[in-house]
């Protein structure tokens, strides 16, 4: 008889953003004609910039002839793609060599697939409220978990100490939900903490292109220490509108060993043998993000998404809401008005203003009573959803 994976008996019955879509499904069906205003699953809405299209048709162009043809890329990356993220690091004061990067198809399949580097038996912190894949992930794995809690007392930025004692630490800043992001000065206590207790910090940084005040860190590798300690996960997902065509990249510093082995080298084997690479047309469409005029397009289409963001919180300010996110983040997380619960608070802009956002909840029990609002729809929907929560929580 085969011994199947028992630890998937231990996940929730279902997924987040699941139980949306069947409320909403419902919704629809009992309703039908009415129109929701999407302000909950964090895709984007506006199309690949033009300097990554060109790239991405040139490529295509390439696949087509003889001399140009591209089949099977190397596994960690394209040399000129791994050269270009290395470069933009660089050019930010960091010194990243090129054979620490590694080119992956997203920061969702990487955050799991970085797990083959640790032992089952190693505990992971989760810092909760949090997004739901990290703490799926190591339940699926039968893994100990830690989790560390966080409220609006500390503006959901909590501090490392004694409770947060783990192999494994979860750290994303931006944060998704929350919209919170680390100052250097705290960040650098988790960096100290982890070098002290031998952990290593996953460092989702799948946000960091919205981050405007240029006091706060956009690379956990911009604190002394982290090459020792951490590994950073990035996408261009939000950045850069590859939702679609799904492109991300890890950073591993040669620095980072434990038990005398390199955990630079570890992914080279794990990569070498489990995959087969990220198509040569997309990372040819990944460079070009990294070029002067593809930098400048993309910045655009952030500035889009900071307006919405804008018009949703100064819907909140004028209602008396509060709430963190926005500013340096793409997401804003508000509490709930008049003690309502998250799952209630969903329902009622729901079914009485067919606005759809995410429940607290649904990232960890700190996130009750707690509701988060994305800002990459339409600008049209966006105004209409601050103009129906304004018209609703006004009375």
């Amino acid at each position: 008889m085969i011994k199947l994976n028992t630890h998937y008996a231990d996940l929730k019955d279902s997924y987040l953003f699941y139980n949306i879509a069947q409320k909403t499904k419902a919704y629809l069906e009992a309703n039908p004609g009415k129109r929701l205003y999407r302000m909950g699953i964090g895709d984007v809405s506006l199309p690949l910039c033009g300097a990554v299209i060109k790239a991405l048709h040139e490529a295509v162009d390439d696949q087509a002839d003889k001399e140009r043809f591209h089949g099977y890329m190397p596994e960690p990356g394209a040399p000129f793609l791994r050269r270009a993220i290395a470069e933009h690091y660089r050019a930010r004061g960091i010194d990243l060599g090129d054979g620490e990067v590694f080119v992956s198809s997203g920061a969702s399949d990487e955050l799991g697939d970085i797990l083959d580097l640790f032992d089952r038996d190693s505990s992971a912190l989760v810092i909760e409220p949090a997004y739901p894949a990290y703490v799926d992930a190591n339940v699926m794995a039968g893994r100990r978990i830690v989790h560390l809690p966080s409220g609006a007392d500390d503006d959901f930025l909590p501090e490392p100490c004694e409770q947060a004692r783990a192999d494994i630490i979860y750290i994303c800043s931006p944060n998704n939900p929350t919209g919170a992001v680390f100052g250097r000065e705290q960040l650098q206590r988790w960096v100290d903490f982890a070098n002290e207790n031998g952990s290593i910090i996953l460092f989702d940084a799948a946000y960091e292109a919205f981050i405007e005040d240029e006091t706060l860190p956009h690379s956990i590798f911009e604190m002394k220490g982290a090459k020792t300690c951490a590994i950073e996960i990035c996408s261009l997902s939000k950045t850069a509108g590859f939702t679609g065509t799904r492109l991300g990249y890890t950073v591993i510093p040669a620095a980072l060993k434990r038990g005398g082995m390199s955990l630079n080298d570890m992914w080279v084997r794990n990569r070498t043998t489990k995959t087969n690479g990220v198509s040569y047309i997309i990372q040819r469409g990944g460079a070009a993000v990294f070029t002067p005029e593809g930098q400048r397009q993309i910045r655009e289409n952030i500035s889009f998404y900071k307006e919405n963001a804008r018009i949703l919180t100064e819907a909140l300010d004028r209602l008396g809401i509060w709430y963190c996110g926005g500013k340096n983040a793409p997401y804003i997380w508000l509490k709930c008005p008049e003690g309502m619960g998250s799952w209630e608070f969903f329902d009622r802009l729901l079914t009485e203003i067919q606005v759809v956002g995410t429940p607290g909840e649904g990232f960890g029990e700190c996130g009750e009573g707690f509701f988060r609002f994305s800002t990459f729809g339409s600008r049209e929907d966006t105004l209409e959803a601050a103009r129906r929560l304004t018209a609703l929580l006004s009375k």
